[in-house]
């Protein structure tokens, strides 16, 4: 069964040329994105030293803002997307940077049986190798099955490997920051960028890795300071939240 939801894949394909303005439907996700990438990369050096030659996938990679930092940093990209348009977005601003990232229009259902069959990145056939780190960043709440999802990341996890999934709470509270206030009263995302009823509780994710054989090793959130329009990391994950799991 595929995780994708048609819908969804469209609703961002069609504002895909707006990935790198930082003025534009992004602004959020811009300003988001340091505070992000600086817990991502902590936490992959705690496990492998140095993100240099680090295998890493970033699934639902939109048009490579969290791939980018990583390719500059050294380590081995692949980034993926159900998108079309987005994957040519990316495609030709890492051009334009100089940067080498394996960009293919997929869905981790898809690269996954590629790459059990060895046809991905020109493996040979039966290699069944997958990934040091795989990222799921604020793509679960907008898939058909998570739970199915999460199954084929961790199936595309190395054994030791990291897997991330940041997504956003489901709760009173996230229906009204980051749904009704975002969306509605501020006006920093489009309307109907988020389904509120699709959101999962860490309670949930956590099941679903579980199951996949993954191992919950950190939950961590991210908190929004309206007054200095910043964002820090925190222990509180009522709203948005990364949770940090290993492969058995």
């Amino acid at each position: 069964m595929s995780s994708i939801d048609p819908k969804e894949v469209e609703k961002f394909s069609r504002i895909a040329d707006e990935w790198w303005d930082k003025s534009g439907k992004f602004k959020p996700l811009h300003e988001f994105n340091p505070i992000r990438i600086l817990h991502l990369k902590r936490k992959i050096e705690e496990k492998f030293t140095k993100i240099s030659g680090v295998k890493i996938l970033d699934v639902g990679c939109g048009g490579g803002l969290v791939a980018e930092p990583f390719a500059v940093a050294g380590a081995d990209v692949t980034a993926i997307d159900a998108s079309e348009r987005n994957i040519q977005v990316a495609k030709i601003h890492a051009e334009k940077s100089g940067l080498k990232i394996d960009y293919q229009v997929s869905t981790a259902e898809e690269l996954n049986e590629k790459l059990t069959k060895g046809f991905a990145r020109g493996f040979n056939e039966g290699f069944t190798e997958g990934f040091n780190v795989v990222l799921a960043l604020e793509i679960i709440e907008h898939v058909a099955d998570p739970e199915g999802f999460i199954q084929s990341l961790a199936n595309l996890t190395n054994k030791d490997g990291l897997v991330f999934v940041a997504t956003i709470n489901r709760n009173l509270k996230s229906l009204a920051l980051a749904k009704i206030a975002v969306e509605y009263l501020l006006r920093w995302l489009p309307i109907g960028t988020h389904d509120w009823k699709k959101f999962l509780k860490p309670s949930e994710v956590n099941s679903y890795a579980e199951k996949a054989g993954l191992k919950l090793k950190e939950l961590r959130g991210f908190e929004y300071n309206i007054i200095n329009s910043e964002w820090k990391e925190s222990a509180n994950v009522s709203v948005n939240y990364v949770a940090v799991f290993t492969k058995e």
